[in-house]
């Protein structure tokens, strides 16, 4: 069977959505079999299967990887590829090969040339493997000049790179009020986590940069800051210094909770849901991975997840989930709930990690 690389700049999909993921395990037929048969169809796989399935191929594959998604129409991976041997190798594991014309290290260079020469406020880049490119976003409040700036470095990135503009502004999402609030302003709880055998909680970074001290919505001081990383990332610690429950779950805003037993990656196409203390809950899906936002005043933060979930001022540090499993934090983004938008969340893994915590 021969394959054909995408053509254009954009792959078309259809349908339910994708989803990208990385995860490990799963048993791999021969490269080599049946080869007078043709490919086998992919196989229909649940989301935990296929993220299992995209990280063994992608360590197989190494260099001649491009990225991979769920096609959730089909129930089948996407793996996209660079030459046909590789193509064969997909699909003798049982899912789908894409040729596409741009490796992960071209994709990467772009990025790296985004920021070396177009660093201007109130724009995003993210790496969308549906379309094997970059997306940059332009904010409204970047100006003409700045627009041309921006579309003439992406026209010299080729085919790994495109230009879009959005109507909503990007900025962290802070406000006054109540819920946890810290420093004058009002931020969400993200997940309670545990280290040292001590209990501590994660929030957005832009909210511990700026307050030692936070209190719940009774006004009742319940932790001091401990750890805190903005921008770059989007992070912080607080340790719990008062006798409050601190359940590992997210609130529901309908009188019930979501248990949260672990973190997990976020995968492009997944299904996942928002919780924070301005609009409660909010669902929607991953749209890319490792996004750059430059919020202006030289706060530019990398390694984002991007979705299509709407958030407002005071959700900050609010939590990302995905079932029982720990996404991310709530970043900022463009856009409110009334009208929609586009929000930013801080990799929850990179979190704990980063602070030595686990979820607890």
């Amino acid at each position: 069977m021969k394959y054909r690389r995408m053509s254009g700049r954009r792959a078309v999909l259809t349908g339910a959505g994708v989803v990208a993921f990385v995860v490990a395990g799963v048993t791999f037929r021969t490269a080599n079999a049946s080869e007078a048969a043709g490919p086998p169809e992919p196989r229909p796989l649940s989301v935990p299967a296929a993220g299992k399935l995209a990280s063994a191929l992608g360590a197989d594959l190494g260099a001649d990887a491009a990225g991979s998604y769920y096609d959730a129409e089909s129930g089948s991976l996407v793996v996209n590829v660079l030459d046909e041997a590789a193509a064969r190798t997909v699909e003798a594991a049982g899912a789908r090969a894409r040729l596409v014309e741009n490796s992960l290290a071209e994709l990467r260079g772009a990025r790296t040339a985004l920021r070396k020469h177009a660093a201007v406020p109130g724009t995003s880049w993210v790496t969308d493997p549906t379309a094997n490119e970059v997306v940059v976003t332009a904010d409204r409040t970047v100006s003409d000049a700045e627009w041309a700036r921006l579309a003439e470095v992406v026209e010299g990135l080729g085919p790994t790179a495109r230009l879009r503009r959005t109507r909503g502004e990007f900025t962290p999402f802070v406000a006054g009020g109540d819920a946890i609030t810290g420093g004058g302003g009002r931020c969400s709880l993200g997940f309670n986590v545990v280290k040292g055998g001590e209990p501590y909680f994660l929030t957005a970074g832009h909210c511990t940069e700026s307050a030692s001290t936070w209190s719940d919505s009774s006004g009742t001081v319940i932790g001091t800051t401990e750890a805190s990383s903005f921008p770059g990332d989007d992070y912080g610690l607080v340790k719990y210094t008062a006798g409050v429950p601190h359940p590992g779950e997210v609130n529901l805003y309908d009188g019930s909770a979501q248990a949260i037993t672990g973190a997990a990656e976020a995968t492009v196409g997944m299904g996942v849901t928002r919780s924070g203390s301005t609009t409660g809950v909010r669902s929607g899906t991953v749209t890319g991975l490792d996004a750059t936002v430059n919020y202006g005043n030289g706060e530019i933060v990398d390694g984002l997840i991007q979705t299509d979930v709407c958030a407002e001022p005071g959700d900050s540090g609010g939590s990302l989930f995905s079932g029982g499993s720990a996404i991310g934090l709530t970043s900022g983004g463009s856009g409110d709930c009334a009208s929609g938008g586009e929000t930013f969340f801080q990799p929850v893994t990179e979190a704990l990690s980063a602070t030595g915590t686990r979820i607890g």
